[in-house]
């Protein structure tokens, strides 16, 4: 047999176990160290295998936002004065997941965030009392509640009151997911859970009835087996970094954008689900992203297609920004700004500025890019309705509303190809990564094509289908959210069987 198959072994051709455990949990980032607290907190005994030398995943090297609310607001919307009800923070999520949320998953992390966030803060994650009300992406002050979605676009106000939702430990830099995974660790240690480094998970076990009764774990490059007397936890992440799948799944993604996660997001846990029975949805979505801002001024100019055609009110959130900019012919776009609002993205390394002029005129002629007279009308449009604060076409809010109309006038090239993230110098395209994978109850349970589930297998974080399913409606903070908030389920219902 393949080690690398990741194909099932049967219960019965087991002639004996290296080690047993109530739970077995398989990778340790938000998601996997989530659980296994849960888990042993619950009263199981509980091994917690990390492919790496230490623990971390893709929650490590994030900013560790959590997009939280509901139930009045948490303790630290409160304390700033903000209010978020249950259904109101309903309202936002089923708007910006659309057709492809999960309404039970939607209702469960919006009645339980409140409660969530105060676990957080128990495991001694600090958060300052300070809004960050800029339009920022992580704040690199110590602000600790920012907004991160698309709240403030009109499009979404229709539906759903703004309120900031974004969570960030408080730290000057961009250090919360080192902070919230060293905290996590303690916990882990504290709980009693046996933590297994370098230790990559190849196989699960499964008995005559097809219930996952273990799994095969490669260390010191030994196969060795593990017996789980209650239930195996995937959360190893998802599969931004394995570039057979992403060509499979993602193949447009696979052309243009830069994969972003840790070196083992790989689909290890996808791949292992799959074996047992598990099935996949949403594996054609992931995040994307497109940070024209900060500084916020930028805001103020448009973003136009290679027709010289605006595509998306540009007050959007930088994930909803990409996901239209990956629409346009051969994903090309271009921010066109005056002498007002001209500025660097903070977040793009490397930007050419193609064309200026003191005109639209001149600068559409120097440019060469755009149809005869096609940037002329669409700014003379934009001009004409922005004046009176209105975008008939975007519907951008009109606080970011102004007419271009002081040169000299820049054009700036944000097409794919020309972007160069700051966080990954050298690398070309907007960063991506997974939104799909298993699909699973709200408990965390694996479910079968067939409505049913495979008993003794759990999951949770980007292994899942989780709480985010599109780049379109994607606020920051939903996916280190979702794995913390569901790992945790995921563990306590393993350790309840």
């Amino acid at each position: 047999m393949s080690q690398t198959d990741f194909s099932v072994i049967s219960l019965a051709s087991i002639a004996g176990f290296d080690a047993e455990a109530d739970v077995l949990v398989c990778g340790f980032g938000g998601a996997g160290g989530s659980a296994a607290v849960e888990a042993a907190k619950a009263g199981a005994s509980v091994i917690l295998y990390e492919r790496a030398s230490g623990a971390g995943g893709s929650t490590g090297m994030s900013s560790c936002e959590m997009y939280l609310g509901g139930s009045g607001g948490t303790s630290l919307q409160k304390t700033l004065g903000f209010e978020d009800s249950t259904e109101n923070f309903i309202a936002y999520l089923e708007k910006a997941m659309g057709v492809r949320g999960d309404p039970e998953k939607i209702r469960l992390y919006a009645e339980g965030a409140t409660d969530h966030f105060e676990w957080v803060r128990t495991l001694g994650v600090p958060y300052k009392d300070a809004v960050m009300l800029e339009r920022e992406v992580v704040p690199l002050t110590d602000e600790s509640l920012l907004f991160t979605g698309n709240e403030r676009t009109l499009e979404f106000k229709d539906v759903a009151a703004p309120v900031p939702r974004g969570h960030v430990p408080s730290h000057e830099g961009d250090f919360g997911g080192r902070m919230f995974i060293d905290a996590l660790t303690s916990a882990v240690v504290e709980a009693g859970v046996d933590v297994q480094y370098d230790s990559r998970v190849m196989h699960l076990i499964v008995d005559e009835s097809d219930r996952v009764a273990g799994l095969a774990v490669k260390q010191d490059n030994q196969l060795r087996y593990v017996k789980a007397s209650r239930g195996v936890v995937l959360t190893s992440g998802g599969f931004i970094m394995n570039d057979e799948m992403r060509k499979r799944y993602l193949p447009d993604n696979h052309k243009w954008a830069t994969p972003y996660g840790n070196p083992f997001d790989m689909g290890d846990g996808i791949k292992l689900g799959q074996a047992a029975g598990g099935y996949t949805i949403n594996m054609d979505e992931a995040f994307v992203s497109l940070p024209i801002y900060p500084p916020s001024k930028l805001t103020f100019g448009i973003l136009v297609n290679q027709r010289g055609e605006r595509f998306v009110n540009e007050d959007a959130y930088l994930a909803r920004l990409a996901h239209h900019a990956s629409l346009q012919p051969n994903q090309q776009l271009y921010l066109l700004v005056d002498a007002d609002n001209f500025d660097h993205p903070m977040y793009i390394e490397r930007l050419d500025v193609v064309a200026t002029g003191d005109t639209i005129e001149e600068l559409a002629a120097e440019a060469g890019i755009f149809p005869a007279g096609a940037l002329e009308q669409t700014v003379a449009y934009f001009n004409q309705h922005a004046k009176q604060g209105v975008d008939p076409k975007f519907r951008k809010a009109p606080e970011w509303l102004s007419p271009l109309e002081k040169g000299p006038y820049g054009l700036l090239d944000l097409s794919f190809d020309k972007q160069t993230a700051v966080i990954m110098p050298g690398t070309k395209g907007p960063l991506t990564f997974t939104l799909g994978g298993l699909d699973t109850l709200p408990t965390g349970e694996v479910k079968r094509w067939n409505g049913g589930i495979v008993e003794g297998l759990y999951a949770a974080g980007r292994v899942t289908a989780g709480l985010p399913r599109s780049s379109e409606g994607y606020s920051s903070g939903m996916s280190v959210g979702d794995a913390t908030f569901f790992g945790r389920i995921a563990g306590r219902q393993a350790a309840s069987q």
